[in-house]
């Protein structure tokens, strides 16, 4: 059973991702209950139970977590119900993955082929998600290389834990 800290943490986070990322509420709280829970591990009935919510609504926060890159979902052999855990490991989930920023930038570029004889000024906008967009694509794998050498720091001077830690 969770502790009411740990609710309040949840219902926080869900605070936070609706503010920041315009994300239901269960999302953020999902994403802050297995952050802290433990088992790190849950199925949805234990989630369900363990945030007063709906298995519906449960099921609808681990899709849209799922499909962010956020959370991994396993079943062990012999059981019927999927276990769900936090999982902030990959590229992609760490904010690293420049798919979106490169599609961004393709748009922008649609819509400045559309606005190729307009003035600059009408084109401003689109210059500028244009550029944005392809200096995130050439400055994020720096930034991850940055990172992959700062965790490894971290973990090697006992500040955070290796990376068996994200999959136990």
């Amino acid at each position: 059973m969770p502790t009411d800290a740990e609710i309040t943490f949840a219902d926080h986070a869900g605070r936070f991702y609706a503010r920041r990322f315009g994300m239901a509420p269960m999302v953020g709280r999902l994403i802050g209950y297995l952050s802290v829970c433990d088992p790190r591990e849950q199925t949805i009935g234990e989630l369900a139970e363990a945030l007063l919510a709906s298995r519906s609504a449960i099921a609808g926060a681990v899709n849209q977590l799922e499909i962010l890159g956020l959370i991994r979902r396993t079943r062990a052999a012999g059981e019927r119900a999927d276990r769900v855990r936090a999982d902030l490991s990959s590229s992609r989930a760490l904010g690293f993955d420049t798919t979106e920023q490169q599609e961004a930038a393709s748009l922008a570029r649609e819509g400045l082929a559309l606005l190729a004889d307009a003035r600059v000024e009408r084109r401003a906008v689109l210059l500028e998600w244009a550029a944005f967009a392809e200096f995130l694509v050439e400055r994020m794998p720096q930034l991850e290389q940055e990172w992959i050498a700062r965790r490894a720091a971290m973990v090697a001077a006992g500040e955070l834990p290796g990376p068996s830690a994200h999959t136990t």
